[in-house]
C-alpha cells in the first residue's frame, strides 16, 4: 500500500494531481504498454505517479507486478462504492510508481451501475476524494487505463480526466480510429467534462524501414498538427517481452530504444505541461 514521505501535505503545498486518460477504442495499439512506460518514465525522472488500471484484462497491472491473488480491494471495488481508491492502491517495484489494480469483476460493473445516476462519474468521486485526503507527498500524475472499447469504463476514465493521452499504431487504418476517438471526446465534452482536452497523440510501433509507418506518422501529423508528440515510439523486442517479466521495459532494459523513447517522451509531456500551465 501507499507510503508517505516526509514533505508537506497535500493541502499544504495545492497540489493537483494531471488526470491523463489513455484512450483508443481499438486494440492492439501500445494503450496499456504506454501507461506503464510513461508512467515509469515520469516516475523516473521525480514525479510520483497512479496508474489506474480499468481494463477488466488487469494487463496494466500484472504488466507491473502485481499478482492477481493480491488485488483483493481493485478498481471494481472503487467503482462498485464498496472501497476508496485509496484502499485499492497498492506500490510497484518502480519507487514513485502506484497502482490501482484491476480484476475480472469489472466486466460486471457496467450492468451493476447501469441503473444509478452517477454512473458515469463514479471513477471522478473517487479521484476527488482520494485528493481531499491529508496526503504528505501526493501524486503529480495519474493515468488512466482504458479498455480498449468506448464502454461505461472508457466513458469514467475521460469524465474523470483533465485530458487525454491517444496512443496511435503507425498501421494503415489508424486516422480511422482516431476519428471515432475523438467524436467521442467531443460527446464527453458536451455532455459530462467540458473541461476535457486532448493532450496529445503518440504514434506508436514505429518501423523507419516501413514505407507504410512514414506515411501514417505525416497523415496524423497533419490531420493532427501539433498535438502529435514529436517522440515516437519504435518496434522494439524488449518493450514487448517486458510485461511477461512483470517489468515496465525501463527496468527490464533501461538502453534499449523503447526505454530511451519513453523517457524522452515523459519529458516531453511535462514540457507541454509547464507551456500548458503558463499559457
Amino acid at each position: 500500500m501507499m507510503t508517505d514521505r516526509s514533505e508537506p501535505d497535500a493541502g499544504a503545498r495545492g497540489v493537483k494531481p494531471r488526470i491523463l486518460v489513455l484512450a483508443n477504442q481499438k486494440g492492439g495499439v501500445g494503450k496499456t504498454t504506454t501507461a506503464i512506460n510513461l508512467g515509469t518514465a515520469l516516475a523516473a525522472i521525480g514525479e510520483k505517479v497512479l496508474i489506474v488500471d480499468l481494463d477488466p484484462q488487469g494487463n496494466a497491472s500484472t504488466g507491473l507486478g502485481i499478482d492477481r491473488k493480491s488485488r483483493e480491494v481493485s478498481t471494481y471495488h472503487v467503482l462498485a462504492g464498496e472501497a476508496s481508491i485509496a484502499e485499492s492502491i497498492t506500490e510497484t517495484v518502480v519507487p514513485g510508481l502506484y497502482v490501482a489494480p484491476s480484476t475480472l469483476d469489472l466486466l460486471g460493473i457496467e450492468l451493476e451501475i447501469a441503473n444509478e445516476r452517477d454512473r458515469a462519474h463514479r471513477l471522478r468521486i473517487a479521484i476527488q476524494g482520494l485528493m481531499a485526503e491529508k496526503v504528505i507527498d501526493p501524486f503529480t500524475y495519474v493515468l488512466i487505463d482504458c479498455p480498449p472499447s468506448l464502454n461505461l469504463l472508457t466513458i469514467n476514465a475521460l469524465t474523470a480526466a483533465d485530458a487525454v493521452l491517444v496512443p496511435l499504431q503507425c498501421e494503415f487504418f489508424a486516422l480511422e480510429g482516431l476519428s471515432q476517438l475523438l467524436k467521442t471526446v467531443e460527446q464527453v465534452r458536451s455532455a459530462l467534462n467540458p473541461e476535457l482536452t486532448i493532450h496529445g497523440v503518440v504514434l506508436t510501433m514505429f518501423d523507419p524501414r516501413n514505407n507504410l509507418s512514414g506515411q501514417v506518422v505525416a497523415d496524423v501529423r497533419e490531420f493532427m498538427g501539433d498535438k502529435v508528440y514529436e517522440t515516437m515510439i519504435p518496434r522494439n523486442v524488449r518493450v514487448s517481452e517486458a510485461p511477461s517479466h512483470g517489468k515496465p521495459v525501463l527496468l527490464y532494459d533501461i538502453k534499449c530504444t523503447g526505454s530511451q523513447a519513453y523517457l524522452r517522451l515523459a519529458s516531453e509531456i511535462i514540457q507541454r505541461e509547464r507551456s500548458l500551465r503558463a499559457a
